[in-house]
């Protein structure tokens, strides 16, 4: 037996692998709150016999978030599909400091665009469902549905701030 050979993978595999999986887990949490953000609906009596139903879209905040979480997933599928051909062939698509690069502003701007939308959602819900209570139309399952999609959303933006760490230690180096 030859004790050069070594099965242990490349600190670089491993970089690729751990990126990959955290592309998947964010590709999860922004597909579960994409769902829950858009199914979220309420039907509430707002007196008089009268009931009046609350959807989503009826929240600016809420569309934004959800319009966060839209642009987020998409960006988010993208850069899967890069990465598993990374890891599967060993080679990257977008190829020089182009791919390096787009790969590392790309994620540093959807991270942050994804806090912005978990923020948004958060301090829609907050304000909103103080006034609603304060009428005495609490729509608890609707806020609550609102912040699960907006912590969900914030695991997301997590995610994606951890994989830019990622990607800012493949940048080139540059010497001066």
């Amino acid at each position: 037996m030859d004790s050069s050979s070594n099965s242990t993978p490349s600190s670089s595999t491993v970089t690729k692998t751990a990126l990959l999986l955290l592309r998947v887990l964010t590709f999860v949490f922004l597909l579960i709150a994409l769902i829950l953000i858009a199914i979220n609906k309420e039907t509430a009596d707002v007196g008089d016999g009268e009931t009046q139903e609350f959807k989503f879209k009826d929240v600016h905040a809420y569309r934004y978030m959800l319009s966060t979480i839209v642009i987020g997933f998409v960006y988010n599928l993208l850069q899967m599909a890069l990465s598993i051909f990374t890891v599967v062939s060993g080679n990257r698509v977008i190829s020089g400091n182009g791919g390096y690069l787009f790969d590392f502003f790309g994620d540093k701007i959807i991270s942050y665009f994804l806090l912005s939308g978990s923020a948004a959602g958060f301090g829609a819900s907050e304000d909103l469902h103080r006034i609603f209570k304060a009428g005495d139309l609490p729509l608890n399952s609707f806020f609550g549905k609102a912040n699960a999609s907006a912590s969900l959303l914030l695991i997301g933006f997590l995610f994606t701030a951890i994989a830019s760490t990622f990607t800012s230690f493949a940048l080139p180096k540059k010497a001066n």
